[in-house]
């Protein structure tokens, strides 16, 4: 077994431990998850009957954690969340503050983030299938907060919110867990070479 893959094997590591440590790598790390992040955001459809659009930001976020690891991840979604608090324009379909009904799912993302990265550093994301459960657990999740908060801010009964809020996603959650399930174990045999 040579060196490299030995180093990309050791348990407890995550894709971004990969790189040479130092501050300004975790800095730069954690910036750059959060402007992927507010990147990804704006890539939205609204969805007929609820005020939460499809877009990228979950499966963003959820990259972030997972590549990054749950401290940096989970920071990564802090700068995010602040920032778009603060005003920056960067939430989904370019919205900040948070009044907006959709604003729980933001807050789903910071717990999610750690909780994928804190199961990649457990290998959860070197083999297809602990990755999908991974995306999954992340997204239920985003869900546990997102639904109830906008059941709240609109005003909407648990039902309805559930409606709104879950049951337009499911199919593209499955979507974002298969490109998931793809792409993080595929990087870990790259990283091996």
């Amino acid at each position: 077994m040579s060196t490299a893959t030995a180093a990309v094997a050791r348990p407890g590591q995550v894709l971004a431990d990969l790189l040479p440590a130092s501050r300004t790598k975790d800095i730069a790390l954690v910036l750059g998850g959060a402007a992927l992040t507010g990147i990804a955001a704006q890539i939205a459809v609204p969805v007929p009957g609820s005020p939460v659009p499809v877009t990228g930001q979950t499966f963003a976020a959820l990259l972030v954690g997972t590549a990054l690891g749950a401290r940096r991840g989970f920071l990564a979604l802090a700068v995010y969340a602040l920032a778009g608090m603060a005003g920056m324009p960067w939430f989904a379909e370019g919205g900040s503050g948070f009044s907006m009904p959709s604003f729980g799912y933001v807050v789903g993302l910071l717990l999610a983030s750690a909780a994928v990265g804190a199961l990649a550093r457990r290998g959860d994301d070197r083999s297809v299938w602990r990755t999908a459960r991974a995306f999954l657990i992340g997204e239920a999740l985003v869900y546990a907060v997102g639904v109830p908060y906008l059941a709240l801010s609109t005003g909407m009964s648990l039902t309805a919110a559930i409606a709104a809020g879950l049951t337009p996603f499911l199919i593209g959650d499955v979507l974002k867990a298969a490109l998931a399930m793809g792409a993080l174990p595929a990087a870990w045999k790259l990283a091996g070479k």
